[in-house]
């Protein structure tokens, strides 16, 4: 038996063997690796002279996210005008490798690309807009074609480029909403807070949905607290603590967002303290700003608190 398991077990091996097949190799360490990256610091140099002789006479640039089966690709005169919109429109503009990252350069044994090497790399590109104040950084992933004679030939970019739509956005005024000082939604923050200023938990969290998820700064980002689990700390909360008041500062605003239809409420607030220690008791104010958002029912879905979590220690 034990013959029979180790002959089918030879078998397999020389099956899945059998279906490799070498097309070329992979360098870590090559000339056209030098000559991508000699070429992409040049470009945030804004040097275009330089950046160009890089680049084959017929060089051409393309998208890899493109879906027109059409493109003509970028020729190397346009793409050397792009050098300079670029440094000219961009603080701190930079491209990196990605951490962790390094370039492959593989020389194909196809029979179609044994002239040439394939670059492929993968960087981070950042900078801020000038104008807008836009930042970029974003990574992207490049696929380069270079010749015998050291030069680019080809460049196909893989990245997001929704930066871009953000910059054109931000060159005019655009309305995204309406802030209001008065509002119903306003009026249910004030009564939600005040019922807890008088311990009417009951009341203060029959204003969130049963669903809400509750956060404030202090807290692992990422993080946050069912509606029990509200309960249970401020249960925790009330021991070490009597609310003596809780007072306005300002007024809060309601922003109905035209984008994503976002309804919320932002308010600003003092806290009054007593801290119950063994022997004494301690008086404190805690500033608090409080931002709920509301779903279409009215109800609350979600509260972001923002308090230094210091003056509540010892």
């Amino acid at each position: 038996m034990k013959k029979i398991v180790f002959i089918a077990m030879m078998v397999f091996t020389v099956i899945a063997y059998s279906q490799e097949k070498k097309n070329g190799t992979i360098y870590s360490e090559h000339p056209a690796i030098k000559t991508v990256e000699a070429m992409e610091q040049a470009f945030v140099q804004g040097d275009a002279e330089k950046v160009g002789s890089y680049l084959y006479k017929d060089f051409k640039s393309f998208s890899g996210l493109s879906a027109n089966k059409d493109a003509k690709g970028t020729s190397k005169e346009d793409y050397l005008k792009g050098v300079k919109n670029w440094h000219d429109n961009l603080d701190y503009f930079s491209i990196t490798r990605s951490k962790g990252a390094y370039p492959d350069a593989l020389q194909y044994k196809d029979g179609v690309n044994d002239d040439v090497i394939w670059v492929q790399t993968w960087s981070h590109i950042k900078g801020v807009h000038k104008k807008t104040g836009v930042k970029i950084d974003v990574p992207f992933h490049r696929l380069y074609v270079v010749n015998k004679d050291n030069k680019i030939v080809t460049l196909i970019n893989y990245f997001n480029g929704r930066f871009g739509d953000e910059i054109g956005k931000s060159f005019v005024e655009r309305k995204n909403g309406t802030i209001y000082n008065h509002h119903e939604y306003i009026n249910k923050v004030r009564r939600m807070i005040h019922a807890f200023e008088n311990n009417d938990d009951e009341t203060a969290y029959g204003f969130f949905d049963e669903k809400a998820r509750f956060r404030n700064i202090n807290m692992p980002n990422g993080t946050s607290q069912t509606l029990e689990e509200s309960k249970a700390n401020d249960k925790k909360f009330k021991e070490k603590f009597k609310v003596n008041s809780i007072d306005v500062r300002g007024y809060p605003d309601y922003l109905n967002y035209a984008l994503g239809n976002a309804k919320i409420v932002q308010s600003w607030w003092n806290v009054r303290l007593t801290k119950k220690l063994d022997k004494e008791e301690k008086e404190i104010v805690v500033p608090v700003m409080f931002i709920h958002t509301f779903n279409d029912d009215g109800k609350i879905v979600d509260e972001m608190a923002y308090y230094s979590d210091n003056l509540l220690k010892d």
